[in-house]
């Protein structure tokens, strides 16, 4: 009931427009978007990768529904990845992509086209890309370019979404040599036919999911802030033999940095998501809904770093 609630809220303008002018809703997206311009971006990407961390960087935007929307984001990453490679930055910085952001609801030839062009200079720069999973409709369209894409740019990663019904094929599929996956449990709201509903159970599958790439040959990405599923990936990386180097955690900006420090202090390879630009709302409330309990994340790392 929860979770529906907030993906309601995240598609009203109206809810939007309060959130917007709540008094302390400028320090709460300051904390977990790192602003909305380019250098805003670098910045912290700076100071990260000086603690020890590497970086995924996402330019905020989605639903682009003109060419013109999609170039304008197409270049945004042109002009971040020029920045990163000039500033030293990579290979620990790389960028997340959203196809949707590109014109996949309505030209996926221009999304491929722009994703491509995104790639060569990421490729230029030193660095790689990570096309980010949407809404259960566009999964078969974003798994069909990052094939494409992968013919000239093989360390194009791809996201996979443990509450679709559909993952644990898709991870087989997606398990080879080379194959960066990063897998998270899943933000948007889907029918029962296509996605598991509890936690519980999705918090299962995460683990179903995690074992297959694990064991697989590809370089599993454990996007996740849960302790548990922390704690079993670290345990499925001692019994399946995967030093530090052939794996890597994943968390939002803002959320647990402690636990940041701490996984990369032992060792492992953490990856900090860091989202910028003016369309934050959308990202926010997503986080939320991802997992009704990151209500409780966000409200605590606003007073704690852990």
């Amino acid at each position: 009931m929860l979770r529906s609630v907030i993906l309601a809220a995240s598609r009203s303008s109206q809810v939007e427009r309060l959130v917007a002018t709540a008094p302390y809703t400028r320090d709460v997206v300051r904390r977990f978007v790192a602003g909305a311009a380019t250098e805003d971006a670098l910045r912290a990407t700076r100071g990260l990768v000086d603690d020890g961390l590497a970086v995924t960087l996402d330019h905020l935007g989605e639903d682009t529904v003109r060419p013109e929307q999609a170039t304008a984001t197409r270049d945004e990453y042109l002009k971040l990845l020029k920045m990163l490679g000039d500033a030293g930055l990579t290979p620990a910085a790389e960028v997340s992509v959203k196809l949707s952001a590109l014109g996949q609801m309505f030209d996926e030839q221009l999304a491929y086209d722009n994703a491509r062009a995104i790639c060569a200079a990421a490729d230029a720069a030193g660095t790689t890309v990570t096309l980010d999973m949407e809404d259960h409709t566009t999964t078969d369209s974003t798994l069909e370019v990052l094939s494409r894409l992968r013919k000239d740019f093989p360390s194009t990663g791809a996201v996979l979404q443990a509450y679709l019904r559909r993952t644990e094929s898709d991870c087989r599929e997606l398990s080879s040599a080379g194959s960066r996956v990063r897998l998270c449990k899943g933000a948007y709201k889907e029918p029962e036919s296509v996605a598991y509903q509890s936690a519980r159970e999705v918090d299962k599958s995460y683990v179903r999911c995690m074992n297959i790439l694990m064991s697989g040959d590809g370089y599993p990405m454990l996007a996740t802030h849960d302790p548990r599923m922390i704690a079993i990936g670290e345990d499925r990386a001692r019994w399946f033999d995967r030093g530090p180097e052939r794996f890597e955690f994943q968390m939002l900006y803002g959320i647990r940095p402690e636990e940041q420090a701490r996984l990369a202090g032992d060792g492992y390879t953490v990856r900090t998501y860091v989202p910028y630009g003016d369309e934050w709302y959308g990202y926010l409330m997503r986080r939320l809904a991802e997992r009704p309990a990151n209500l409780v994340f966000f409200g605590r790392a606003l007073i704690s770093k852990k």
